[in-house]
């Protein structure tokens, strides 16, 4: 599992990603909405409409008011610019071809100039009966929101990106016996 996460937000959903996907069904430890209250608002949902189209199929209300927009239906590729597009784009796809998370370090920049630190995690979602890939995201604020003064992010600038980390089957030495 990726272990570039900073944030203990980002930690937290990462491991109960890992805990909810994993094959072992026992619920002990985990976590409670009331554990980390501020984290709801940063929650969204992506979802594949079409190959390299990402809506946002939902989003919390921090995550709305921070962008400045209404969300849902709008896509998240249109967040980014340039190199930074299909740097996310590449993520995007690594992610879903894993079936494992991945984040983004960014950095958020105001109309009026104020930056932020941004860490923004991606978890592939398995929903059975569901048409097409979804992705449980966290956009969280690594810097203090008054440093944008009230003001929306308008863009972003990827900093690093943490693709996920390939589990690599061991290899396996098979003996086959002849008595011919």
């Amino acid at each position: 599992m990726t272990t570039r996460a900073t944030h203990p937000n980002t930690k937290a959903i990462l491991r109960a990603w890992l805990r909810l996907s994993s094959e072992n069904p026992a619920g002990i430890g985990d976590p409670k909405v009331s554990d980390f209250p501020n984290m709801l608002g940063s929650l969204f949902v992506l979802k594949q409409a079409e190959t390299g189209v990402w809506p946002f199929a939902n989003a919390g209300s921090d995550l709305t008011r921070r962008l400045g927009r209404e969300l849902v239906e709008h896509d998240f590729l249109s967040l980014w610019r340039g190199r930074d597009l299909a740097l996310v784009s590449a993520q995007l796809d690594a992610i879903r071809y894993s079936g494992a998370p991945g984040v983004i370090h960014c950095t958020g920049e105001s109309l009026s100039g104020q930056t932020v630190n941004i860490e923004i995690a991606l978890a592939p979602l398995r929903v059975p009966g569901l048409k097409g890939e979804r992705f449980l995201g966290l956009y969280q604020l690594l810097d203090n929101d008054a440093e944008l003064k009230g003001r929306p992010v308008w863009r972003h600038s990827v900093i690093a990106l943490y693709p996920p980390e390939v589990q690599q089957a061991e290899p396996r030495l098979r003996l086959v016996a002849s008595n011919e």
